[in-house]
């Protein structure tokens, strides 16, 4: 019997580029509600950042999936290895909270691997949607259609009205961080700033 297809992703990276990622939780469930799991979320953001030379051009935070677009400095970034190091802090800390509340959710996301193997998931398995953003046009796009998410959704009525996201960050002149439960956002590169 053949294993079954993994979806992957090969990340090209050329120096300059910004990436837009995308990943969602396990079987596109809306998990990422809890306001303890998302300020984790973004604890890890900035930890992955600093670990791996990543600097935070824009998030959105939706309840299933997350939007980043973000800036590697490294001329040879290890982007699976940022992801990872996003990811695997929060399904720690998402486990643990659910094993301590003796949550019947955690039930739900132990999934079987292969016989007699199984593992928790609060991620969807696979790298996500990964694409490279390098025009300043394209990477305004990009900011603006990740801020537009909650809109489209109709969880707010104006993209700076969701607290999950750097919409506020652009706000100001010059841009300004925005309250110490949100992961830190570098901004945009020098050369889309004219």
């Amino acid at each position: 019997m053949k294993p079954p297809h993994r979806k992957s992703i090969k990340h090209v990276h050329e120096p300059g580029h910004l990436h837009e990622f995308t990943f969602s939780c396990y079987q596109r469930r809306p998990l990422l509600t809890r306001d303890d799991w998302r300020w984790r979320l973004s604890e890890s953001l900035d930890e992955a950042g600093r670990a791996e030379q990543i600097d935070l051009v824009a998030f959105v935070y939706m309840p299933e999936h997350v939007h980043l677009l973000v800036l590697p400095r490294s001329p040879q970034p290890e982007l699976g290895r940022y992801l990872a190091r996003i990811k695997q802090p929060v399904s720690r800390h998402v486990k643990e909270s659910l094993t301590a509340d003796n949550s019947p959710l955690l039930d739900t996301l132990i999934v079987r691997e292969r016989p007699g193997t199984t593992c928790f998931r609060f991620w969807q398995e696979g790298a996500g949607f990964d694409r490279n953003v390098f025009s300043r046009a394209a990477i305004l796009a990009s900011i603006d259609y990740l801020h537009a998410n909650p809109v489209r959704r109709g969880l707010c009525e104006r993209a700076t009205d969701w607290q999950w996201s750097s919409a506020r960050y652009y706000l100001g002149t010059p841009p300004r961080q925005q309250h110490s439960g949100l992961p830190c956002v570098h901004g945009l590169p020098a050369d889309c700033t004219n």
